[in-house]
């Protein structure tokens, strides 16, 4: 996926916004409670759901991932595109025969993100500092 940025045009520029993001969602670290070292880019539920079911596999097919969580083709889509943006999530198009199929993969920064964000979840509800 290519973005450019309309300050300079460059697909450069486009990553480094990405990148930016990420690491903005990436808790804000802004006071000592646990609630701030959550990603905001995991936090979401369906996204939060999206990087567990891929955290225990390879990858995962589109249609299996949308149907095992649950949602609407258009909202996968929406959720997948933000992890995709983070570095989080894969994404792989190829045709099956003659069938368009997409697969989605957790990337190693995206593994990362959700242990990191797990452990912030068990920290916050064992009642740990």
């Amino acid at each position: 996926m290519s973005e450019t940025n309309g300050a300079n045009g460059t697909e450069e520029a486009g990553r480094e916004s990405r990148t930016g993001r990420a690491a903005r969602g990436a808790g804000s670290g802004t006071g000592s409670h646990p609630r701030h070292d959550l990603d905001d880019v995991i936090h979401a539920p369906v996204r939060l759901s999206i990087m567990a079911a891929l955290s225990v596999t390879d990858k995962a097919e589109f249609r299996f991932l949308r149907d095992t969580i649950e949602i609407s083709d258009s909202l996968l889509s929406k959720h997948v595109i933000t992890l995709e943006e983070a570095g989080y999530v894969n994404v792989e198009k190829a045709f099956v025969g003659k069938r368009p199929r997409t697969w989605l993969a957790i990337t190693d920064e995206g593994r990362r993100a959700f242990h990191d964000y797990v452990s912030v979840l068990r920290r916050l509800t064992e009642g740990s500092p």
